[in-house]
Parts: C-alpha cells; structure tokens; sequence
C-alpha cells in the first residue's frame, strides 16, 4: 500500500533552548516521509535546488524512499530559519526564501499512478487540488494546511476540502476555518466543509480526531463513532518542535496504510502511531531522530502510550 505525498523538501536553520542547527534538512514531506515509511512505501512529490546533494539524498534512500518524484530545479532549495526561544510551541519565524518552491509545480511520476493513498501536506491549496484531480482512483486522501491558506486563500481551500477524507491542523487553525472559539462546535463546522474525518493536533497535549457519518464504511446504524483522545507522551526535554505535526501525519497515515480497512479500531491505533512519531522527532534537531530510529524503539513506544491510557 504506498502512500504518495507532495509537499515541502527544505534546509531548516533553527534555534532553541538546547541550541541551534544551521540548514539541517527538512521539509514538511520531507518528516511525515520519514515517518510514514516504517510502515508502509513512500513516494515524494516535491522542488529542490542545486543545493541538495548526495548526502539529503541518502537521508531518503536509507529508508526505501521513492523520491522519483522529487524534481531538481536551477537555484537553491527552500529554506526557513526560526527559533523557539520565548515559547517552545510556538515558532519564530527570522526568514522563509522560498527560492525554487515558488515555482513549483508538481509533476506526477508514472510510477505513481498506481499510488492508493495520498497525502497533501501544507502547500498552496491550488497545488494540491491539482495533484488530487491529478490521481482520481487513491483509496484515502489526507491534507494538512495553514493559518495563511485558510486566512488569505479561502476559497480555493474549500475546493480541497471537499476532496478530502482525513483533514490533519492544529486547534487555532480549527477554530479559524469554522470562526468558531469552541472547539468541539468548531469541529463539526470543519466537517460540514467536506472532510470525512478531522484530526486536531494540539501540541504537547496529543491529538482529537473528530467524524461525521461519512467517516467509515462499517458501523452501526444511524450512529456517528464519538470523537477519539490520543495522548501526547510527558517527555524530559524537547530538543526541537519543528516538523512535529509532520511526523504525526506521518505515523499516522503510514499505519492507516499499512492495514487492509479502516476501521475505528486502526483509526484509533493509527493516532498513537502519530503521537509516537511526533514525541520521536522533538528529541533531536530537525529529522535527526526519524534518520536513526529503529521499528523496535517505535512499538516499544507505542506500548508505552497504550499504558498511559489505560484504566486497569
């Protein structure tokens, strides 16, 4: 089941608390990839420029990337540099060159075509319903996007959503697509907008997934499954927030596609799956820990957040 996923290929300068990295990679295609591939093949849409060497390239190959997809254009490749310093869940953007992203224009591989599931990370809403129409027959389509989009881009967002069958933001993006303060009101709002399922990303606190009567095949009649908590893991110290959401995306659709039906029950270990990934990236700077985690850290970790949760 191989997930194809377009989005962002970029070098990330970022300072906090723990320290700094100059131009480490990132991306937002580049974590949920990263992440999804211990489940399940992944293929990658995506711009960089003539500064993308042999050594990023590796980066995707050592874990059975598929970055056919990724096109090589003239010039430099994306880069954004912030810090966290005044508030660890909220980053401060110093400078975003946009550089060969801002021409980008995805082109789809033949080799993808044959992709069933396909997830369209945090790009122009425009850009997205053109690779979506562009791959008409994938089984599950998720999207992310942004305060931006959803701000100064609204109307060609609404024509994304509507394709959508998992849409993946934040609280505050929540709340600022439905103009609504109350998030479980403000859900359904979302909802109403064309998305099957919405998973809410809160940070430190976990994730919310919320569904409509649309959001699976099998259940019980007239009845729409209540919304679903995942826990996000206490951890000591975090190193590095950028790119979590992404691994949680990641993690997340990356199990939904390793399993034969989506059912509530693989929905539900699905957002664990995402919580473990997002708690792994946060502890080195950049992709640093997705590149060097083992499938065995992972499960082990995911036992550990079915404990927390647990009554008996």
């Amino acid at each position: 089941m191989a997930i194809t996923v377009v989005g962002s290929v970029a070098y990330d300068s970022i300072e906090t608390p723990a320290g700094k990295r100059d131009r480490c990679l990132g991306g937002a295609a580049t974590y949920f990839s990263l992440a999804a591939s211990f489940f399940t093949d992944v293929r990658v849409i995506a711009v960089v420029g003539e500064d993308f060497g042999k050594r990023q390239e590796a980066v995707f190959d050592k874990r059975g990337i598929d970055r056919r997809g990724i096109e090589r254009a003239p010039g430099k490749s994306f880069f954004w540099q912030g810090s966290y310093l005044d508030n660890l869940n909220e980053a401060k953007t110093h400078q975003t060159d946009l550089n060969v992203f801002a021409s980008f224009e995805p082109k789809i591989p033949a080799e993808y075509a044959d992709s069933e599931f396909l997830f369209l990370a945090n790009i122009d809403p425009v850009l997205q319903r053109r690779v979506r129409e562009a791959m008409p027959d994938v089984k599950l389509v998720a999207g992310d996007t942004m305060n931006y989009w959803i701000k100064d881009h609204r109307e060609a967002l609404g024509e994304v959503l509507k394709g959508l069958d998992i849409l993946l933001i934040n609280d505050t993006e929540t709340r600022m697509l439905a103009g609504n303060n109350n998030l479980v009101q403000a859900a359904r709002g979302v909802l109403a907008l064309g998305p099957r399922t919405l998973v809410v990303k809160h940070g430190e606190y976990g994730a919310t997934a919320f569904f409509s009567d649309r959001s699976f095949t099998k259940k019980r009649e007239g009845q729409t499954p209540h919304p679903f908590r995942a826990p996000a893991l206490p951890l000591e110290e975090v190193v590095d927030p950028t790119g979590a959401g992404d691994s949680f995306a990641g993690g997340f659709f990356g199990y939904l596609a390793s399993q034969g039906e989506l059912t509530p029950a693989a929905f539900r270990r699905a957002m664990f799956y995402g919580s473990v990934m997002g708690s792994f990236a946060v502890e080195r700077f950049g992709t640093e820990r997705l590149q060097e985690l083992s499938r065995k850290e992972i499960d082990d970790r995911f036992i550990l957040f079915r404990e927390l949760t647990h009554l008996d």
